[in-house]
């Protein structure tokens, strides 16, 4: 036995393998030496590089007894080893034993029995504890709002309270690092999402100023990627700078070269902004008017002019690293100068513009006293803007809660957690519900049995007040998986601003289970649901509830960016009046407290019980609650618009040789891949792993499919065909202009047929109609 071992070992030794090392020969070629172990130094073989040289062991110098031994000796060890195995997994046979019950589990939690038996003789093997069964809806639902507790809020609104909070300073860094400290104690895993990104601040040596005759005022607030530098125009007052209230002033007052004063409210800043340019304004003042902004009229306003989200100086990549990339700009970014001044500071430019009076139908009349609300067009002023970029790095943190079917799939919760100051109900309250809503489903996974089947993702973003730019980096950076990952995102920020009412902005697929959420959360304001404090008088609920999604939302570069379903949601004071301390140093504790009626806590515990509740059925159900019907209804009104637009214009004899009927029918294929998914639901066995997998993508991909592939990112960032920016969206389809129509019919065509085409699934299932 000892000969068949050493013999055994002996050729195992000689087939290891080690380096491969290449030396040069006398005639200056170079061979490759193959070393089949380390100390058979005379079993080496050469072998001429020739082009690419081949590898091959030397040939083993063995006699045939040694490998008749190796040969015996495997057969014996394997013999033994059978065997032993055999005699050891033999079983004594015996009389039946009843086993008692299993349980099963049906898809809305409740259990089914049945009756087991088996054989045996011998006492019955311990057996593993069946699976915990799944927790019904109510059970769920009760378990979170006994977490979500107005005593729990109130403690986490003064924990996460902090006077300064500016993005990338020193304060939000140390916040970010408690944030990811907490996430470590609830054992989620957390990572953390460095960028670096140049942040525009005003410059302390050379402060930004406007002189208006022998009056000079220097403003502490500012706007943030404003064009920088010093230019000189007639002052002429704009009313809110919508276009229509551009138009109107157009008809009286030369723009071009004009210097706009603006009152702040209706459009965001940027917008503003973008229309003054497009008038070939020189620059822009913005101020916020008594009538809309009842607060001290010495207050100063802080924003951005960014018509984007994100940083506008790596505009469609995201900015890791340092990496020095081509010197590209934002389309968003404005050419002019725009700066904000006080309503003080405005009623002394009101009162010396001089001009005609404007018209009070029109609706330019504001709230400064013994102010005529001219337009101006005589006197000239100068403005100076004067800020800088600021390198600075955010800090995104994560944490995860994973699924146990489908870990891969997640929902995304989050919430910036800057602000210009204070920020109590722009960032405070988002970060308390954040940290909050991952403390309850922590505990409700480790001590109650929940059982999410996807995952649940937790972050706090950076720079939200520049635009959104820690979210939408993270977007860029991850833009090639996050789609095919994230089944929703749930925006936090802002969702207490008030009590007594409740508006949304969401994606359509988000609609219905707004909807059900809003019957289902209780009132904070007393018996009834939110549902009912909101839609009165048997109104319309989309019209009381839903509003379309702005771009300075927080969710809104998930949605037309990403092409993620996405929502947020506000409890407001009323439906009228909106939170006016957005933005300024008065968003503190107090006024939010005046806003909710010294009940900021209850509300902030209603408001993370809604999110949560969305949160929970979108990860505990087998099939998403998303509606993919309310999206079909959308596109038909939108495409049948356009269709009929360009049927009266073709009737007309206005337009020739166009015709819409293309899209009309990538609108049809729309519809039917709409309701073959309705089909599919109703036939498919969602208690099927697979089958709902494949189901839940199919509905997934909605959202997604409809990002227009026929634009650029850098140039259109917002490539949603609905809810998007440009040219390629519905809406923006022009009918005036015969060319360009061609060409927005037929890409809008196709991403709307492959969109069709992508929900169907199966590629024997496509309709080829088109």
């Amino acid at each position: 036995m000892d000969r068949v071992r050493s013999a055994f070992n002996g050729v195992m030794r000689s087939e290891r393998y080690s380096r491969f090392t290449l030396q040069p020969a006398e005639n200056g070629e170079r061979h490759a030496e193959v070393k089949l172990s380390d100390d058979a130094t005379d079993d080496v073989t050469e072998l001429e590089a020739q082009g690419s040289p081949s590898f091959r062991p030397a040939p083993l110098r063995r006699s045939r007894w040694t490998v008749l031994y190796v040969v015996l000796g495997i057969l014996l060890i394997f013999v033994i080893g059978y065997v032993v195995g055999y005699a050891s997994h033999q079983k004594p046979q015996g009389e039946p034993v009843d086993c008692g019950v299993q349980k099963g589990v049906k898809t809305d939690g409740t259990t089914t029995e049945r009756t087991m038996t088996t054989t045996s003789s011998a006492p019955a093997a311990p057996v593993a504890p069946a699976p915990e069964p799944q927790l019904n809806w109510k059970k769920l639902t009760q378990l979170l709002a006994e977490k979500l507790t107005s005593q729990a809020f109130e403690s986490s609104l003064r924990e996460f309270d902090e006077l300064r909070r500016s993005a990338g300073s020193e304060e939000d860094k140390s916040l970010a690092n408690r944030i990811f400290d907490s996430f470590k104690r609830l054992e989620m895993k957390p990572w953390t999402d460095i960028h670096h990104v140049q942040l525009p601040m005003p410059d302390s040596q050379r402060p930004n100023r406007i002189q208006f005759g022998s009056e000079v005022f220097k403003p502490t607030g500012y706007l943030a990627y404003s064009a920088v530098g010093r230019v000189q125009g007639r002052l002429v007052y704009g009313n809110y700078g919508r276009k229509e209230d551009l138009d109107v002033v157009q008809k009286v007052v030369e723009l071009k070269d004009s210097v706009l004063l603006l009152r702040a409210g209706n459009l965001t800043f940027a917008e503003q902004v973008n229309n003054a340019a497009m008038k070939e304004a020189a620059a822009v003042l913005i101020y916020p008017d008594p009538q809309d902004y009842p607060f001290n009229t010495d207050t100063e306003l802080y924003g951005h002019v960014h018509l984007g989200s994100g940083d506008p100086y790596t505009p469609g990549f995201p900015s890791f690293n340092h990496t020095q990339f081509p010197p590209t700009n934002s389309s968003g970014l404005p050419k002019i100068p725009a700066q904000t001044i006080s309503a003080n500071v405005a009623q002394t430019l009101l009162k010396k513009i001089g001009g005609l009076e404007s018209n009070t139908s029109s609706g330019f009349k504001g709230g400064l006293s013994s102010v005529s609300y001219n337009l101006g067009g005589k006197e000239s002023i100068i403005v100076e803007v004067n800020n800088v970029l600021v390198n600075s790095e955010l800090h995104n943190v994560f944490g995860v809660i994973k699924g146990f079917a489908d870990p891969d799939r997640y929902v995304l919760l989050g919430a910036q957690r800057d602000a210009w100051g204070n920020g109590y109900a722009k960032a405070n309250v988002g970060t308390s519900v954040l940290m909050e809503l991952a403390k309850a489903f922590h505990e409700m996974v480790e001590n109650d049995g929940f059982r999410p089947r996807r995952s649940l993702v937790f972050a706090s973003w950076s720079a939200g007040e520049y635009g959104s730019v820690g979210a939408t980096e993270w977007l860029e950076g991850f833009i090639s998986s996050i789609d095919r990952n994230v089944i929703t995102y749930i925006s936090l920020d802002g969702v207490v601003l008030g009590h007594g009412s409740f508006i949304a902005s969401a994606s359509p697929l988000l609609y219905s289970l707004l909807q059900s959420t809003m019957k289902e959360v209780k009132s904070p304001l007393g018996d009834g649901t939110v549902y009912s404090m909101t839609v009165r008088n048997n109104g319309s609920w989309d019209t009381q509830v839903m509003r379309p999604m702005s771009m300075d939302d927080p969710a809104y570069p998930f949605l037309a960016f990403s092409g993620i379903p996405s929502v947020s949601f506000h409890f407001i004071k009323t439906q009228i009046e909106s939170y006016v301390y957005y933005g300024t140093s008065l968003d503190n504790k107090d006024h939010l407290s005046y806003q909710t009626n010294r009940r900021t806590s209850e509300m902030t515990a209603t408001a993370a019980q809604f999110a949560g509740q969305m949160a929970l059925r979108l990860v505990h159900d087998h099939k998403l609650s998303l509606d993919v019907n309310r999206y079909s209804n959308l596109i038909n009104k939108a495409v049948l618009t356009v269709y009929g637009r360009i049927k009266k214009l073709l009737r007309s004899g206005e337009l020739k040789d166009v015709d819409p009927e293309w899209l009309n029918r990538a609108r049809s294929s729309f519809k039917r891949a709409a309701d073959g998914i309705g089909t599919a639901v109703d036939n498919t066995d969602l208690t099927d792993p697979e089958a709902s997998r494949i189901l839940n993508d199919r509905i997934r991909m909605v959202e997604h499919c409809l990002l227009s592939p026929y634009v650029s990112p850098i140039d259109t960032p917002f490539r949603h065909l609905v809810f998007g920016r440009g040219s390629h969206t519905l809406a923006s389809i022009d009918v005036s202009d015969t060319k360009q129509l061609r060409t927005q019919l037929a890409l809008a065509t196709w991403n709307l047929k492959a969109c069709a085409n992508a929900m169907m699934g199966n590629v024997w299932d496509i309709d080829n109609e088109i």
